[in-house]
C-alpha cells in the first residue's frame, strides 16, 4: 500500500477544529457548479493548520537546535508533551539542516505510540539525507521502509533517482528505478527519458538500447531532445550503426533529430567515407523541415574535399550561397584548403575573392593555402602578389606563410633569398621555428654545403633547443649521399646522448648508406639492433632490404623478410614485390615468381609496368614463350604495353618458336 495513506489524512482531518463544522454537501448544483455553501466548506477544509501544531513544531525545533542527538535531547522531547502528528514532524524536518540530527529525529517519532509517518515525512527525511549525501543513513530508512512492507510513492522514486545521479551513482539511480517498475507505480514516458537521458551521456549504451525497447514495448517514446542526444553520443562513440534505427523509430512517432544531432551525424558519415548518404541525409533534412546551417554545408563540404570530390563540393558551395546562407571562415576555409590540396588553385583564388566581394574576412590559414597553392603550381609571382595583397587587407603575415616562402626558396636551392627571409621574419617579431630551421637545413644539404649544414645544426639549432629527429635524418641522409659514413655513424651515436630517439626512418637511411658503400655486415647489424631497440621498420625499409639481400643472391633470406613484414601488419607495396620478383627472375625461378605476382593480385596491389616487364623478360630468358604471351596478353588487358626492348625480344621469340 503507498504510503500516503487515506488512514493517515483521516487522522489529521479529525484533529481540525473546522472538522465539526463541516456538512454533507453536494458538489454539484442544479446549474453544474459548485454552491456558495459547497465552496465555503472545502475552502475551511484546505485552511492553514491550527496555531497549536505550528507552536509545537516550533517547541520541537527549540530543543533541536542543539545540533546533536543524545538521551537527554529524547527525554526533554517526552517531557514536552506535545501532540506529534505527521505533519508536526514534517515540518520539524523541513527546519532541520543536520541530515543525521533529522534522522533520530525520525525515528523517535516513529516511536511515539499510535504515530506513523506518511508520505510527506518520509519525502522530507529522504530529501535531507540526499542533500546531504548521507547514504548509509538513507539506505537504513529505505531498508525499514521495505521492512513493513510499504510501497514508495513516484514522487520519492523521482527524488531518489535523482538525487543518486547529482551525486554521481549511477548504479544506485538504475537500481531504484528497477524498484520502481516492479513496486508496480506507473512509469511514465518522462521517467525513461530522464533515465535514459543520463545513460546517454555516461555512454552506458547497452543499458539506453535495454530500458529504450522496454518503453517502446509500453507504447511510450523518446522526446525528439533525447532522440538528439543519444544519436549525437553514438556518433562522438563511433557507433554510427543504430542511428539508422533511431532515424526510422523517430520517423514513425513525425520526429525529426535537432540540428545539433544532425551535424554531428553529417560529420560521422563524412569520417566514414560514406558521402552519398551525407548528402541523401541533407536532402531528408530539408524535406523534414530541419533547415540546414552553416555547419550542415561546411561540414560536407570539408568530407568532399577530403574525399577528392571537388567538383561536388564546390556544387554544394554554390547551393549553399543560393540558399542565403553567408559563408563563414571555416566554411570557406574548408573547400578553398580542398582546392589547393588537389591542384585547384585557380578555383580557389576566385572563391576567396567572391567571399571578399561577400565582406566576409578571409583568415591568414586561407591565404597561406593559396600563397602555398601557388607556390606548388610553381607560379611565384601570383604568390607574391597574395602575400602583398593580404598585407594591404590588413592580414599580416604569420610563422606557417614565412615557412611556407622558406620551404619553397630551400627547395630551389635560394639559399641567399632563405637566410634574408629568416631575418625579415626576425625584425618583423616572428621567431623562426623548428621547422624553418629544419628547411634551411634541408636547403644546405640538398646543395651539398655540408659544413655550412653541421654548423648550423650545431651553432644554432642545437643551442635554440631546435634539433629533433627530422633533423637529424636530414643531416644523416646529406651524409650518407656523400658517401660519408663515418659522419653519419657518428652523428647517429650522438642522437640518444642529446635524447632524440632514432626511428625507422633514421635506420634506413643508415642501412641504406652502408649497402651502398658495401658494407653489408653492418647494415645488416644495424637492422637487428633497431629490432631490438623495438623500432618497427617501415615499408621503405623492408624494400631496401629486400633488395640488397636480394642483389647478394640471398633469396631465401630475401623471402623470409618478406613474410616478416607481413607478420608485422606492414603492407607490402607495388615496389616490395617487384623487388622480389626481380630477385627470383635473376635466379631463374619464374614460376615462384608468378606465385608472388599472384599474391600481389591477391592482396589488392596493383601491378604497374614494370612488374609486367620483369615478368614477360623472366620467361622469355628460360624460354617459357606461350608464359611470356599470356602474362603479355594479361598486361595488355590491364592498360599496359611494353616498352620496345622487352616487346621486340617478344616478337622475335614468337616468330623462331612458329618457324
Amino acid at each position: 500500500m503507498f504510503l500516503a495513506k487515506r488512514c493517515n489524512f483521516w487522522r489529521l482531518w479529525i484533529s481540525f477544529p473546522i472538522w465539526s463544522t463541516l456538512r454533507p454537501v453536494s458538489a454539484i448544483t442544479q446549474s453544474g457548479f459548485f454552491s456558495s455553501e459547497s465552496r465555503k466548506n472545502l475552502s475551511e477544509l484546505f485552511q492553514p493548520p491550527a496555531p497549536a501544531y505550528s507552536d509545537s513544531a516550533c517547541q520541537i525545533g527549540r530543543i533541536l537546535q542543539c545540533n546533536q542527538w543524545s538521551e537527554s535531547v529524547a527525554m526533554e522531547l517526552e517531557r514536552l508533551g506535545v501532540e506529534l502528528n505527521p505533519y508536526v514532524v514534517n515540518q520539524v524536518l523541513k527546519s532541520l539542516s543536520d541530515s543525521a540530527l533529522a534522522f533520530h529525529f525520525y525515528w523517535w517519532a516513529e516511536s511515539r505510540p499510535d504515530f506513523e509517518h506518511d508520505h510527506f515525512t518520509i519525502k522530507s527525511i529522504v530529501s535531507l539525507l540526499l542533500q546531504d549525501q548521507n547514504f548509509g543513513l538513507l539506505s537504513d530508512v529505505l531498508r525499514r521502509i521495505r521492512r513493513k512492507g510499504l510501497s514508495l510513492h513516484r514522487s520519492l522514486y523521482r527524488i531518489l533517482i535523482s538525487g543518486y545521479v547529482r551525486a554521481g551513482l549511477i548504479g544506485s539511480a538504475i537500481e531504484m528505478f528497477d524498484q520502481m517498475i516492479v513496486s508496480g507505480c506507473r512509469v511514465f514516458s518522462i521517467d525513461y527519458n530522464r533515465l535514459i537521458g543520463v545513460l546517454i551521456k555516461n555512454q552506458n549504451f547497452d543499458l539506453v538500447e535495454k530500458y529504450y525497447n522496454m518503453m517502446i514495448q509500453q507504447g511510450l517514446s523518446l522526446t525528439p531532445f533525447t532522440y538528439s542526444r543519444w544519436i549525437s553520443s553514438l556518433c562522438e562513440a563511433r557507433r554510427i550503426g543504430l542511428v539508422e534505427n533511431l532515424l526510422g523509430d523517430m520517423n514513425k512517432i513525425g520526429s525529426f533529430p535537432d540540428i545539433w544531432a544532425c551535424n554531428i551525424y553529417l560529420d560521422s558519415l563524412c569520417k566514414d567515407r560514406r558521402l552519398d548518404d551525407a548528402m541523401n541525409f541533407l536532402e531528408t533534412m530539408v524535406k523534414k523541415g530541419r533547415d540546414p546551417d552553416v555547419v550542415t554545408y561546411t561540414t560536407i563540404i570539408n568530407g568532399l574535399c577530403e574525399s577528392k570530390r571537388i567538383s561536388d563540393a564546390v556544387e554544394l558551395w554554390e547551393e549553399m550561397v543560393k540558399r542565403g546562407f553567408t559563408p563563414d571562415g571555416v566554411a570557406c576555409g574548408a573547400l578553398i584548403f580542398g582546392l589547393c590540396n588537389h591542384g585547384k588553385v585557380d578555383v580557389a583564388y576566385e572563391l576567396a575573392m567572391g567571399m571578399l566581394k561577400m565582406n566576409i574576412d578571409i583568415s591568414v590559414s586561407v591565404y597561406n593555402a593559396l600563397i602555398s597553392g601557388f607556390w606548388r603550381a610553381g607560379r611565384v609571382d601570383k604568390a607574391h602578389t597574395i602575400m602583398s595583397f593580404m598585407q594591404r587587407n590588413g592580414c599580416q603575415p604569420d610563422l606557417v606563410t614565412y615557412n611556407i616562402l622558406l620551404n619553397h626558396y630551400c627547395n630551389k636551392v635560394m639559399l641567399d633569398k632563405a637566410y634574408n627571409l629568416i631575418k625579415k621574419m626576425e625584425t618583423s617579431g616572428i621567431s623562426p621555428d623548428r621547422h624553418s630551421y629544419n628547411q634551411l637545413l634541408k636547403g644546405l644539404c640538398k646543395a651539398n654545403k655540408l659544413e655550412k649544414a653541421h654548423a648550423l645544426f650545431t651553432d644554432q639549432m642545437e643551442l635554440n633547443g631546435f634539433c629533433d629527429v627530422v633533423s637529424c635524418n636530414i643531416l644523416i641522409d646529406a651524409f650518407c649521399r656523400a658517401r660519408k659514413m663515418e659522419s653519419a655513424f657518428n652523428l647517429f651515436k650522438e642522437m640518444s646522448q642529446k635524447g632524440i630517439t632514432a626511428d625507422a626512418v633514421t635506420y634506413g637511411t643508415l642501412i641504406n648508406g652502408f649497402f651502398r658503400v658495401g658494407y653489408s655486415n653492418v647494415a645488416e647489424e644495424l637492422f637487428h639492433q633497431m629490432l631490438k631497440a623495438g623500432v618497427v621498420p617501415n615499408v621503405n625499409l623492408y624494400n631496401i632490404m629486400i633488395y640488397y639481400i636480394c642483389e647478394a643472391g640471398r633469396l631465401r633470406y630475401a623471402q623470409k623478410l618478406f613474410s616478416d613484414m607481413v607478420e608485422k601488419g606492414i603492407n607490402p607495396d607495388v615496389v616490395s614485390f617487384n623487388t622480389l620478383i626481380n630477385g627470383l627472375k635473376k635466379s631463374l625461378r619464374m614460376n615462384e615468381a608468378l606465385d608472388v605476382y599472384k599474391d600481389m593480385c591477391n592482396k589488392g596491389v596493383t601491378p604497374d609496368n614494370l612488374t609486367f616487364r620483369l615478368l614477360v623478360g623472366g620467361f622469355l630468358k628460360e624460354g617459357k614463350i606461350m608464359m611470356a604471351y599470356r602474362i603479355w596478353e594479361h598486361m595488355m588487358e590491364n592498360g599496359f604495353t611494353l616498352d620496345r626492348d622487352v616487346s621486340e625480344r617478344l616478337v622475335d621469340a614468337i616468330k623462331a618458336k612458329g618457324n
